[in-house]
């Protein structure tokens, strides 16, 4: 049986924006899940949270606590497209709708703050159907990443061309 979806209080900030306490709990959450669940060893702050067009999106559930995460990377910094990753759900909200809310959110900030961009991803195979529905593509022939299978997809615009 699927719990009730949380209230959720969805807000995106840039790197500045964040407070330690905030910065903390997402590294935490992530390295948990990434890391540790998915047996992937990586230094999972790479670099590219700290830069200035970096989005971070989080799902904050009624205590306060971060129950889903990703962040949104401006063109040029992971894909030559805008892109969004590190997607999550934290354990205790798994199974509670709150995926697609969160995708949903990412792309109204990207079209908000990038305009008819194109966005590319870089998903786990199984979830190629998952994006699908938010309109991705798949554009890549399978490959690993940290042992993990892969693809890439594409989000075109809305009114652009293949």
């Amino acid at each position: 049986m699927t719990e009730a979806a949380p209230n959720i209080r969805w807000q995106t900030s840039t790197f500045a924006g964040l407070d330690a306490a905030t910065l903390y709990a997402l590294l935490k959450l992530r390295s948990e899940v990434f890391v540790v669940e998915q047996q992937c060893v990586y230094l999972d702050p790479d670099g590219k949270d700290a830069h200035p067009g970096t989005l971070h999106v989080i799902g904050r559930a009624e205590d306060d606590g971060i129950a889903a995460y990703l962040r949104i990377l401006p063109a040029g910094l992971g894909y030559p497209q805008v892109s969004f990753g590190r997607v999550l759900t934290a354990p205790a909200y798994r199974g509670r709708g709150l995926g697609d809310p969160l995708v949903r959110v990412a792309l109204e900030q990207i079209e908000h703050r990038w305009p008819g961009s194109d966005v590319q991803i870089g998903a786990q195979a199984h979830l190629e159907h998952y994006y699908a529905r938010h309109g991705f593509v798949r554009n890549s022939d399978t490959y690993l990443d940290d042992g993990i299978p892969h693809i890439d997809m594409l989000r075109r615009a809305a009114g652009a061309s293949a």
